[in-house]
């Protein structure tokens, strides 16, 4: 078979013999202290269950208080978005009547001009003498004394158009300095009122992540406690049997609750994780699985109970065992040096499926691979945390 499949990856081909080995396979039957020993697996694991579901109560407590924490957050980060909107948009009032004065005082301005410069021109043409010639120019002591009410009129007049004119020219600056700040002012506002939508966006998105996260968490615990309860029931059915001498049929303990909780297969250092380039296989391939840095020789165990689907050399991982746990997820064990059961055997968790022996490069290790719904997971998230 190997040969006609030659063209196919590793991956592909272990795929394949999993599905051609996970049918047909007989269990054994259980002995009395094999039931005990699962049935206080099972009862373990459903009180460090039922310890997480009380853990996740307190928390889920917790979460409501900084859930009411991030809702009042949130009300505030709105208010204060309004209350930045309606400074802004007052801004924009005062920046709209600004340069509405604005462009007034620039038209009075430019009304002023051509009488401005009729009296300049004036000015200019009587020189600074013209005045008094206009003075000396009087016949009379009545004449002079009208030409000084014309000259000192003349010259107020003058006075207050060119004082007029400055100041027209003051305000046009001081309206212009008035609205340079009234701009600043309200890209200012408008930056806070920005900031503030957005806290108060990533308080409502942090609200409803804590709720999903919460729900998700109680549903799994729930879910996986069901899961357990029912294996355990079928347990105990399975010791009555036992004790009444009938044969029992096989128990399957689901394997979805122990993530996380899983013994390790063999003591020793990981060398090798999942999703590392794997040098061995060449090119941008992938590991699979992870390698773990054993002493030669050191015993292999299984990490839940189930059959086993394949017992034999397998091109690249040396000799491999499959172990299928139900529920379409598998377990794999390369690179052994023996192995101590055959496709067929049932095994429990712990039980014992070869040697670790020596890697197609480096030190005596053990592959380790774990599959679900035909797809590769990491085996890390599955085991016990070290």
């Amino acid at each position: 078979m190997r040969r006609g499949l030659a063209g196919l990856t590793r991956p592909a081909l272990l795929a394949i013999v999993i599905a051609l080995t996970a049918h047909g396979v007989n269990a054994q039957a259980p002995d009395r202290a094999g039931a005990d020993a699962l049935a206080r697996r099972v009862s373990e694991r459903m009180a460090a269950l039922q310890r997480e579901a009380e853990r996740l109560a307190i928390e889920s407590r917790t979460l409501v208080g900084e859930l009411r924490g991030l809702e009042i957050e949130r009300d505030l980060q709105v208010e204060r978005a309004s209350a930045a909107d309606a400074a802004a948009a007052a801004a924009g009032t005062a920046l709209e009547r600004a340069s509405e004065r604005l462009a007034m005082l620039e038209q009075e301005r430019i009304a002023q001009l051509p009488d401005l410069k009729l009296r300049l021109v004036d000015l200019y043409k009587k020189g600074r003498g013209g005045y008094t010639r206009l003075l000396a120019g009087a016949d009379s002591v009545r004449d002079l004394a009208r030409a000084t009410r014309a000259v000192a009129s003349l010259t107020r007049i003058n006075q207050l158009k060119i004082d007029e004119h400055r100041r027209t020219l003051a305000a046009v600056k001081r309206e212009q300095d008035a609205l340079a700040v009234e701009a600043r002012e309200l890209e200012g506002r408008q930056a806070d009122a920005a900031a503030a939508r957005g806290a108060a966006e990533r308080a409502v998105a942090a609200r409803a992540a804590l709720i999903v996260r919460i729900d998700q968490r109680r549903d799994l615990t729930l879910q996986l406690t069901g899961e357990l309860q029912v294996a355990g029931e079928r347990l105990e059915q399975q010791l009555s049997s036992l004790a009444a001498g009938r044969a029992p049929e096989a128990v399957t303990i689901p394997l979805a609750p122990f993530r996380g909780a899983l013994d390790w297969p063999a003591p020793g250092r990981l060398r090798g994780r999942f999703g590392q380039a794997a040098n061995r296989l060449g090119g941008s391939a992938v590991r699979n699985g992870i390698e773990i840095e054993a002493a030669e020789g050191a015993a292999v165990r299984a990490v839940h109970g189930g059959s086993v689907a394949l017992a034999e050399p397998f091109t690249g991982f040396g000799n491999l065992v499959i172990v299928d746990h139900g529920g379409n997820y598998y377990s794999l064990y390369g690179y052994l040096a023996t192995m101590s059961v055959q496709k067929g055997d049932r095994v429990d968790a712990a039980a014992s499926l070869g040697q670790v022996g020596s890697a197609p490069a480096g030190p005596p290790s053990l592959y380790f691979e774990f599959r679900v719904d035909g797809r590769s997971v990491d085996p890390v998230q599955w085991l016990k945390p070290r």
